[in-house]
């Protein structure tokens, strides 16, 4: 599921995100506990998955989901697939938006199989390692260095959790939320504020980095000295990025990528007969791309069905006609990048993903 359910489908920034050093320790001897926390982890969200899937589908009769999708409008499917296709293109737009500073020569298909990439890998393998595989395993190919990739997809999250909770207020303010209007129609200019914050003042996030490195250089002087280039590259896409011509860009490619998502959602419920009030979608998208953050399986199977499902009941529709309507967003969802990723893996095979590069 991704930049999205990418990349992009997570849009809350993690700082795993942010990590470089997800390579082993230097001596070559994994981290203690690693493996058991790997495994907790994993059975955690196999834990999640199923309960969340047995909510999502238990207060609903799965003859009556399927005969549903059965119906389905085949019109309103292809520009639901069309839509998608031009989030993406949005989204890759963006994303080159960023790494030109560093490759002016990059062009748009060059980026477009990495992005496609990360996104099928995070689609189908756990802990999230497309966002490795994004950061460290195409760095080579697109003439940047790791430093780089890892800030460009750190600042792509946070734009699209701007525009995420930008559209979960005006979802509430338009379609109804009672007293939580007030309340989450707040929470975009925060994150405003703390986007401007970073991208604005770039020296802050110089400042903290290299207080990080110092820190380094006292325990791990080896990998200190192979990260100060990385993050002198890292604070160099920040200041290219806080350029207000440059971040007003980036914002327009991000509301234009979240309109199109919002777009495939719409189509989707229009798509199915049974979907009485398809206006819910606009809420749908907001609820479930938040929901991802909960801890599921890859693909964010269970979670993002389950709160799908919910939004769309609360504006109306029947639990069968909302879990129909969460199946068919998600696979829409999920599909289309995992087969062009998994083909532009198939045909860029990522090789020593955690190699240290200089571009």
């Amino acid at each position: 599921m991704s930049a999205a359910f990418t990349a992009s489908r997570r849009v809350v920034p993690s700082m795993s995100s942010m990590n470089i050093t997800a390579s082993p320790r230097p001596e070559g001897r994994p981290q203690p506990g690693r493996g058991r926390k790997r495994l907790a982890q994993a059975a955690l969200g196999v834990a999640l998955t199923g309960l969340f899937l047995w909510l999502a589908f238990s207060q609903s009769r799965l003859d009556e989901v399927a005969a549903a999708l059965g119906q389905a409008r085949a019109p309103a499917v292809l520009a639901a697939l069309v839509a998608f296709l031009l989030g993406y293109a949005c989204r890759v737009a963006r994303w080159r938006a960023m790494l030109t500073a560093h490759n002016p020569a990059l062009r748009w298909r060059d980026c477009a199989g990495p992005l496609f990439a990360s996104v099928a890998a995070n689609n189908v393998l756990p802990f999230r390692l497309g966002d490795l595989v994004r950061s460290f395993g195409f760095c080579k190919q697109l003439g940047i260095s790791q430093g780089v990739a890892v800030t460009t997809l750190f600042v792509e999250r946070l734009f699209d959790l701007l525009v995420v909770l930008a559209f979960l207020a005006g979802a509430l303010a338009f379609l109804g939320g009672g007293g939580l209007v007030r309340l989450t129609s707040m929470i975009p200019v925060f994150s405003a504020a703390a986007l401007a914050g970073l991208l604005l003042f770039p020296a802050v996030f110089e400042r903290i980095a290299l207080i990080v490195t110092a820190v380094l250089r006292r325990v791990l002087p080896g990998l200190a000295e192979r990260l100060s280039s990385e993050i002198h590259r890292g604070v160099e896409t920040i200041v290219h990025v806080s350029a207000p011509a440059t971040m007003i860009r980036l914002l327009i490619w991000s509301v234009l990528a979240w309109s199109f998502e919002g777009l495939v959602f719409w189509f989707c419920a229009l798509a199915l007969p049974t979907v009485a009030a398809p206006q819910a979608a606009w809420l749908a998208l907001p609820v479930g791309t938040l929901a991802t953050v909960i801890p599921s399986s890859p693909g964010f199977i269970g979670t993002f069905d389950f709160f799908v499902a919910q939004a769309m009941a609360r504006l109306g529709n029947t639990m069968a006609a909302g879990a129909a309507f969460a199946v068919l967003t998600h696979i829409l969802l999920w599909a289309p990048p995992t087969l062009l990723g998994g083909l532009h893996l198939l045909s860029h095979p990522v090789r020593n993903l955690f190699k240290t590069e200089n571009a």
